[in-house]
């Protein structure tokens, strides 16, 4: 029991270097000002169709955004709760507030950005992303609801998580765009540069942390 107390505790650590490196990537992205990321448009469309519908003023981006990740969470638990785990809720604490330390960190040395800078920043910012997303998922202590999505689909059909991701991405930006979602340049870059890009990391980080977890853990 103390052995797994501990080895829980190291892949958590290692979930929330992770998390601290894929928002880091969101950041960039976000600061690019190229579009949202795939989820967000979809947000994005179901924020403006409620608040159109409703005339709500205590709906809000964020507001839908939580709404959206707890749906996400109770279907999952319903669908397989072996999904939800610590560092879903983990994920879903902290990764506004990463952002937002990030942001103002970096917001002062992007204020002047070209277009070519901007640019190397969305491609930067969607490949930093997806690696720190598979350290994430391969930390094996959870990882955030939107991500999910793609995570439990490819491991159910036996789908290239790549390929799933992209798939799923497509879809978010879709149903957001019918929704009144804006859908820009940067949706596309991630849309179609995450999914392969972590698909390249995800056997790797996974050799990576079981190397470090049975470095502190040998069998």
């Amino acid at each position: 029991m103390k052995r797994g107390i501990k080895e829980w505790a190291v892949r958590v650590v290692i979930l929330l270097v992770g998390l601290c490196i894929a928002h880091l990537g969101v950041t960039l992205f976000l600061l690019s000002d190229l579009g949202s990321d795939p989820f967000n448009v979809f947000v994005q469309g179901l924020f403006r169709t409620g608040e159109r519908i409703t005339r709500w003023e205590i709906l809000t981006h964020g507001r839908t955004h939580v709404a959206v990740s707890l749906l996400i969470v109770l279907i999952l638990l319903a669908v397989d709760r072996s999904y939800i785990k610590i560092g879903t809720a983990l994920c879903m604490l902290f990764g506004g507030p990463i952002i937002d330390f990030f942001t103002r960190i970096l917001t002062p040395l992007f204020t002047a950005a070209g277009m070519e800078l901007r640019i190397v920043m969305l491609v930067l910012g969607c490949v930093i992303l997806a690696y720190g997303m598979t350290i994430v998922i391969r930390s094996d202590a959870g990882t955030g609801p939107n991500d999910l999505v793609a995570l439990v689909i490819s491991d159910k059909t036996r789908f290239r998580f790549s390929v799933t991701r992209v798939a799923v991405d497509a879809l978010f930006a879709l149903c957001g765009f019918l929704l009144g979602g804006t859908v820009g340049l940067g949706t596309l870059v991630c849309m179609f540069l995450v999914g392969p890009v972590a698909g390249v990391f995800l056997p790797v980080n996974g050799r990576i942390i079981e190397g470090i977890v049975s470095r502190f853990f040998p069998s």
